[in-house]
């Protein structure tokens, strides 16, 4: 994914808030005919147990393990096997910006989005205890997180029933690519139109994109709102440098 640098974070904080914020991937890997994708919920493990505990300073991600399952019917599964990487893509809010909210002219339309690629090493998951694990994990994770704290002791059995059906995968990450095009480019006062037309939007994305645009915008000197890029003067605009 080309990342241009002001759209790029800080440190791992930002990837790392949007990968559990937005935990189900799209698990990408080459085929002999054609690429194949399927949308999976993912979640970091130090042991197939549990999450792996990343603090929310957002130590580089880099050697960090991803787990996952999907179905065995799936066809991708097969194709796994010889894969031997793998890339997930998380996505996390984004909004088209109309030239409107600018309340200028020349203007032009853009997207503000942010998404967060993962490359890997990928590792097929089939024996049934570690299975097991993986699955309970994704449980807990997720009951935790955005669920209601579900107690599962009732449903293990089931769980029985449906794990032959089931196939896990592991990708240790090698690299990642983060992308947070937050309105970075424009000028404060603009970005402040952008925040407060995404605020007045009754669409859930569009609200927590414009919690994002503001982190942006206010945090420290080094993080997201520090890099520019050159803006090309308004028409009424002096020079400041021979034109």
């Amino acid at each position: 994914m080309y990342v241009p640098e002001q759209y790029r974070p800080r440190d791992a904080s930002w990837t790392l808030e949007l990968i559990r914020s937005n935990p189900l991937a799209l698990l990408v890997t080459n085929g002999p005919q054609h690429p194949w994708a399927t949308h999976v919920p993912v979640l970091f493990a130090e042991e197939p147990e549990g999450p792996d505990g990343l603090d929310a300073t957002g130590d580089d991600l880099v050697g960090r393990r991803l787990l996952g399952h999907l179905n065995l019917m799936n066809p991708h599964w097969e194709a796994l096997a010889g894969a031997g990487h793998a890339l997930l893509v998380f996505q996390g809010p984004g909004s088209y910006v109309s030239p409107t909210v600018y309340e200028t002219a020349p203007a032009a339309p853009t997207w503000d989005f942010t998404s967060v690629h993962v490359h890997g090493a990928l590792r097929l998951i089939d024996d049934p205890d570690d299975l097991r694990k993986i699955v309970r994990a994704t449980v807990r994770a997720y009951e935790r997180e955005v669920g209601t704290d579900w107690d599962m002791s009732e449903s293990l059995e089931y769980f029985e029933r449906l794990l032959p059906g089931v196939r896990g995968f592991e990708i240790k990450i090698e690299s990642v690519d983060s992308m947070f095009k937050l309105s970075q480019e424009q000028l404060p006062e603009t970005v402040t139109k952008v925040i407060d037309s995404f605020r007045r939007s009754d669409g859930g994305r569009r609200q927590e994109l414009a919690t994002m645009i503001e982190r942006a915008a206010s945090d420290k000197p080094g993080d997201l709102a520090s890099y520019r890029h050159p803006r090309v003067p308004r028409e009424d605009e002096p020079c400041s440098a021979p034109c």
